[in-house]
């Protein structure tokens, strides 16, 4: 082994169980080996694992189901198997098993960049596997390749009002997609059910392609921004995106771009958007039309829009304290928000009991690009003080800050100042772990869902007489 793994090794233990398979299959694996013959291959052995699983632990109890759960958003309940990501109270998201310092440290890079290319992260969480440079190369390139939207699509948006939240526009091209389904032509033909999986992967890498192009026709309409430049097949998922944005240019908003599309990309089987676009896409609807509706649910304050509302409070706490306040300034001012019945944006999380590792990348990420930034060095401040305060009001039962408190500070330093377009970026990254997740539950047969659901008044019958 070569000194340099041994000392990241050495220094990261949690790698040894992860990284040494990792790159053992970086550095043997077949360079004509495409995803969908990866995927292919690893289908059948899954579906024997899935099967033993079930035959030996199928009838066993797998925790309590309380009352409160019911009436609490099903808050805690485990119901949901999704191999992709697991989210850890404590520790945060693992990627397949893998933290996102090991994803940042293992994952293939672009030429000169430092951070991982968000197509070897929808290469991990489809085979659980690290591809290689080369494959994540012709990924990049099938995707360009995939990229062009039909042209009704384009003129669907484009009669789009400004006015009309990007969200909503995302949204409807994207649910419009479904008219070139693979997976819905495939169904009327009577595709068998072993080969779901096939005509859904297409559709995936059709929705993925599309979305930047889709996303910059969006930003240009809506902000003026002139016409949509070609995608450029030399270049990564990223950097095509950041150029239809307008950003190609700026090497650190590209970087920045590859970190945010990776980490934003999954967060457990049972976030909003996920459960969304499983439980539609779980009826058979095709991934265009199971993602449309993922995108609604990601659309709302409590989910994907809350980037945008912690960047509302943040300048408007610049607008009445200034920009270099003290800390009793700052701490005057959460306490204002709070005691108007208001909760502080960007902190408190439903699994998370500890500061979210996409929050620390994106911190880290800030110290080394833009660490005098006035309002990093404001979130920082923050940082610093409202876990205490939310403690002592008793506000939260995690004080810690979430991903949103950084992701809309890093955007605006770099320029794409238009807090709405903010969720749309967090939709083109939610796509990976959806489409990945849609392409399993197609491949292993997943069932449609229809879990139980209870009256108020057949709860109160069902405790009337017990103890």
């Amino acid at each position: 082994m070569a000194a340099p793994v041994r000392s990241l090794l050495k220094s990261r233990p949690s790698l040894l169980r992860t990284a040494v398979p990792a790159i053992r299959f970086s550095s043997t694996s077949s360079k004509s080996v495409s995803l969908k013959e990866r995927l292919a291959e690893l289908i059948p052995a899954e579906i024997e694992n899935v099967k033993a699983t079930r035959a030996e632990h199928g009838k066993k109890a797998f925790g309590p189901v309380v009352v409160d759960q019911l009436y609490g958003g099903m808050r805690g309940l485990p119901a949901l198997i999704w191999d992709g990501s697991v989210l850890d109270a404590e520790e945060g998201i693992r990627f397949r098993g893998k933290t996102i310092p090991e994803c940042q440290a293992l994952l293939p890079k672009a030429p000169g960049g430092s951070e991982p290319l968000p197509e070897a992260l929808f290469w991990l969480l489809v085979t659980g596997e690290v591809p290689t440079q080369e494959q994540v190369t012709e990924l990049s390139k099938d995707w360009a390749a995939r990229s062009a939207i039909p042209e009704f699509v384009e003129e669907i948006l484009d009669r789009c009002p400004p006015t009309l939240h990007p969200m909503s526009q995302f949204s409807l091209a994207v649910t419009a997609l479904n008219h070139d389904s693979a997976f819905a032509k495939a169904y009327q033909a009577g595709v068998s059910k072993k080969e779901y999986w096939g005509p859904t992967f297409e559709d995936s890498m059709d929705l993925i392609a599309k979305l930047p192009n889709i996303a910059g026709r969006i930003y240009r309409n809506v902000f003026g921004q002139g016409k949509l430049p070609a995608i450029d097949p030399s270049k990564d998922y990223s950097h095509n995106l950041a150029t239809l944005l307008g950003f190609g240019e700026n090497h650190g908003f590209v970087e920045l771009l590859r970190l945010y599309l990776t980490i934003h990309s999954d967060h457990e089987g049972g976030n909003v958007s996920a459960h969304t676009g499983k439980l539609v896409g779980s009826a058979l609807s095709d991934p265009f039309l199971a993602y449309g509706a993922a995108l609604n649910g990601l659309a709302g304050p409590l989910h994907g829009l809350a980037n945008q509302e912690v960047l509302i409070w943040l300048r408007k706490m610049q607008a009445k304290i200034g920009e270099d306040a003290s800390d009793e300034a700052v701490k005057e001012y959460i306490w204002s928000t709070l005691k108007a019945g208001q909760v502080v944006p960007g902190y408190g999380h439903a699994v998370l009991r500890k500061t979210d590792p996409r929050y620390t990348a994106q911190r880290e990420f800030a110290l080394k690009h833009l660490p005098e930034d006035k309002l990093f060095k404001l979130v920082g401040q923050i940082y610093n003080l409202v876990p205490d305060i939310l403690l002592e009001a008793g506000k939260a039962k995690n004080p810690w800050p979430n991903v949103d408190a950084h992701s809309g500070v890093l955007l605006t330093y770099y320029g794409l100042d238009q807090m709405q377009f903010y969720t749309v970026l967090f939709g083109v990254s939610r796509a990976f772990g959806v489409a990945a997740q849609l392409i399993w539950d197609r491949a292993l047969g997943a069932p449609l869902e229809r879990p139980k659901s209870y009256s108020t008044a057949a709860i109160q019958k069902i405790f009337k007489d017990k103890s």
